[in-house]
């Protein structure tokens, strides 16, 4: 098969241009910014003393920042995790396959944009002390804080509801759509996508979804629910995004499909460091429930507590692979990363949430608007899967003939501005 070219910053009418162009320097500025601006407070969580690492993550990025603007090409990594000759391979190929080393305005996207966040990590790796510390944490805390309002709203709802379905298991159908909406439309809080500025869930998410129902462009909820219920499902594998609210959405989600009877094991999956700037790791999911734990309200606080339990007694298993953050696409998961496309073989259902999942699944290629969700996915299946995504990038398939002009004339960036999602799934039998 003759696959479209790679999105690329190239053409400038992609939105790989601006994204090239001005997101990702505002991303790196900021960065710089906020650790300058809370260097005491960064101090005071070590015994030790910082200034010099923190001055080195600092400058490093407003060096990253310089080498963006000016179209350098990229160099090879040279810290010490345990990824890093993983990468350096890559960059390797990637030269001789295109005659010179990838730069910025010239080489695939996708590529481009995950070697800046590995190039951020780098700064943190060649520490010493701060080793372990997140450049963007305190972003990621700002948008759990600032959406406690609708986190308390749905995890009511989810406790209602599980009760309502102990009483009458007829109303699992329309309480899986709900949920799966609500995970769905959890994905619009997107810190890369904002630049890293403020892009909390603050109202009801619940009042929004009618008004958003008619912007689902694909809904294969039904087929969806319909292959749950139909065999004995025992596992079934959530791919995360972004920590905060959509990451509460993700756990309601869980929650409800165990107490619906659609599963009885949960796989949760997180990044392994870092990664465009609000995705989960294992340190954002861990302090998610610290701090759900210390709401006072009676379904956040009970569901903080249940779900420790779950993590204990396994109903719940968080994963982390250093896989979701290397530049590779999903098509190449089971070449680079054979141990967990076996284990992901042994899941009735792969739930991918966001944009991110959604370019790898795709390989971030050119495709046609009316192409085939299966085709695009190159032979990528481990098992069942359905993506919840919120366009926030120029990839899209699926669509009915016309229907991309047709959306466009309503909302000219209905690509990008997240305001449009798919509830997309690939279901075929092995």
């Amino acid at each position: 098969m003759d696959l479209p070219p790679p999105l690329s910053a190239a053409d400038k009418n992609s939105f790989a241009y601006p994204t090239i162009k001005e997101r990702l320097p505002v991303i790196l500025a900021k960065i710089a910014d906020t650790l300058y601006r809370t260097r005491d407070k960064i101090k005071s969580q070590y015994q030790e003393d910082v200034s010099e690492e923190l001055k080195s993550i600092i400058g490093s990025c407003s060096k990253l920042r310089n080498e963006v603007q000016t179209n350098k090409v990229a160099v090879p990594l040279q810290d010490s995790r345990n990824d890093t000759q993983v990468w350096n391979r890559y960059l390797q190929a990637a030269t001789e396959r295109e005659g010179s080393p990838p730069s910025w305005f010239k080489s695939a996207w996708l590529y481009m944009e995950c070697y800046m966040y590995r190039r951020i990590q780098e700064s943190v790796e060649k520490c010493n002390i701060m080793k372990e510390f997140d450049v963007f944490g305190e972003q990621k805390e700002k948008s759990f804080t600032d959406s406690v309002y609708p986190t308390e709203i749905v995890m009511m709802h989810l406790l209602e509801t599980q009760q309502k379905i102990k009483e009458n298991a007829e109303l699992v159908p329309e309480a899986f759509k709900l949920f799966l909406k609500v995970c769905l439309w959890g994905n619009k809080c997107d810190l890369s996508i904002s630049g890293g500025e403020d892009n909390a869930q603050t109202s009801s998410p619940l009042e929004q979804l009618d008004k958003l129902e008619p912007n689902i462009l694909i809904n294969d909820s039904d087929e969806v629910l319909n292959h749950l219920r139909s065999r004995k499902c025992e596992r079934i594998d959530i791919v995360l995004d972004n920590a905060g609210f959509e990451l509460i959405s993700d756990l309601c989600f869980a929650e409800f499909l165990l107490s619906a009877g659609l599963c009885s094991t949960i796989y949760l999956h997180a990044k392994a460091f870092p990664w465009f700037v609000s995705d989960v790791t294992k340190k954002d999911f861990d302090w998610t429930l610290q701090m759900l734990g210390q709401i006072n309200h009676i379904a956040v606080s009970s569901f903080a507590q249940l779900w420790k339990e779950r993590l204990n007694n396994n109903t719940w298993i968080l994963q982390v692979d250093d896989f979701w953050t290397l530049p590779y696409d999903y098509s190449q998961m089971e070449t680079y990363a054979p141990d967990l496309y076996q284990s992901l073989q042994k899941s009735d259902m792969i739930f991918f949430k966001g944009d991110l999942n959604y370019r790898k699944l795709l390989g971030d290629l050119k495709w046609p608007f009316t192409s085939s969700f299966e085709t695009c996915l190159r032979g990528f299946y481990p098992a069942p899967l359905c993506v919840l995504r919120t366009s926030k990038s120029d990839v899209l398939v699926g669509l009915p003939e016309g229907r991309d002009e047709e959306v466009m004339a309503q909302d000219k960036d209905w690509l990008v501005n997240g305001n449009w999602g798919v509830i997309n799934a690939c279901l075929k039998t092995k």
